[in-house]
C-alpha cells in the first residue's frame, strides 16, 4: 500500500460517495477498508465508494473494455459489492470530466449491471441510460412495524420493492431494513422505496438502500419508482409508443426519469465534486486493525 491514497468526495442529489481513483486497480479495498472510509464519524463519510478503474485492469470488467474504458467498481457503505448505483454513475462521470478523462457529450461507463451510456450536458446536469427495467412476477409485501403494504418488484440491475403509502412518515425511521416476504423474492436483500403522489406524473419517495440504510437519494430507486408508478397509472410506453416522464422528489433533491418506447430508462440530475485529498495509509491500517 502506498503511503497516501488519493480520494475525492462527491454527491448526486445528496447521495454521497468517497471516490478512489485507481486506474490500474492497484489499491486493495477489502470490505472493512470501504466501511472505514465511509464511516461518517471516524472516516471520510459516504453512502458508498466509487472505485475508479480502467476496465482492462479489472477482472470483472475486462469483457467490457472494448465498449467502455472506465469501470465503476461500486461498493455500498458497509463494504459489500453492488451491481449498480444511478447517482453514483453521475458522480463517477463528473469525476472523469474533472480529471480530463471525459468531456461534455457522450460517455460509456462499465458497471456490474453492464455498460451504461452517459451524457454530460452543458448546463451541468448528467443523463444516464439506466437500461430496461425487469418486472418479475409474483406478489411481494414489505412491512414497517405492524403495517404491511403490497410492493411492486422492479429490477434495475439491482433489486427494488416499491410500496405506495399515504404518507412518507409511514416508512418509519428506516434504521433497519424493512422486512419483506416471501424471502425467495430477494435472496440477496433489496432496496425498499416508499412512495407518495405529489401531482400528475410527480411523486416523492424515501428509500432504505441495501447495505447503506436510508439515503438522501437513490438513482436506481427513482427509476424503479417511475416504472412502478407508470404501471400503476396504466401507462406502458412499449404499448403506447410514447415516452413517459416522471419527476421524482427525494430528500436530497429531484431527479427526472423518462421511460422510452424501447424500454430504455433515462435518469437526469446533478452531480457535484465537493472535495479532494489524501488518505493516510497509517490511518487506514489502524482502522483495519
Amino acid at each position: 500500500m502506498s503511503t497516501r491514497i488519493a480520494f475525492l468526495k462527491g454527491h448526486g442529489t445528496e447521495n454521497d460517495f468517497v471516490i478512489v481513483p485507481d486506474p490500474e486497480n492497484a489499491v486493495d479495498l477489502p470490505p472493512a477498508a470501504v466501511a472505514a472510509l465511509c464511516d461518517r464519524r471516524a472516516g471520510i463519510g459516504g453512502d458508498g465508494l466509487l472505485h475508479v478503474v480502467r476496465s482492462a485492469a479489472h477482472p470483472e470488467a475486462r469483457s467490457m473494455a472494448d465498449r467502455a474504458e472506465w469501470f465503476m467498481d461500486y461498493r455500498n457503505g458497509d463494504g459489500s459489492v453492488a451491481e449498480m448505483c444511478g447517482n453514483g454513475v453521475r458522480v463517477f462521470a463528473r469525476y472523469l470530466q474533472r480529471a480530463g478523462h471525459a468531456a461534455e457529450g457522450d460517455l460509456a461507463v462499465a458497471t456490474r449491471a453492464g455498460v451504461k451510456t452517459v451524457h454530460i450536458a452543458k448546463d451541468g446536469d448528467i443523463t444516464v441510460g439506466m437500461g430496461r427495467a425487469l418486472l418479475p412476477e409474483g406478489d411481494v409485501t414489505v412491512s414497517v412495524g405492524e403495517r404491511d403494504w403490497s410492493a411492486r418488484n422492479v429490477n434495475m440491475g439491482n433489486p427494488h420493492a416499491v410500496a405506495f403509502v399515504d404518507d412518507l412518515a409511514d416508512a418509519g425511521t428506516l434504521f433497519t431494513p424493512p422486512p419483506f416476504s416471501p424471502p425467495s423474492a430477494y435472496p440477496d436483500g433489496v432496496n425498499v422505496e416508499f412512495v407518495v403522489d405529489r401531482g400528475p406524473r410527480h411523486v416523492a419517495m424515501r428509500v432504505h438502500e441495501r447495505g447503506a440504510g436510508e439515503t438522501r437519494s437513490c438513482g436506481t430507486g427513482a427509476c424503479a419508482v417511475a416504472v412502478a408508478t407508470a404501471r400503476r397509472d396504466g401507462v406502458d410506453p412499449r404499448v403506447t409508443g410514447l415516452p413517459v416522464t416522471y419527476t421524482v422528489d427525494l430528500p436530497g433533491g429531484t431527479l427526472v426519469i423518462t421511460e422510452r418506447p424501447d424500454g430504455e430508462i433515462e435518469m437526469t440530475g446533478p452531480a457535484v465534486i465537493v472535495a479532494e485529498g489524501v488518505i493516510e495509509a497509517e490511518w487506514l491500517e489502524s482502522a483495519l486493525g
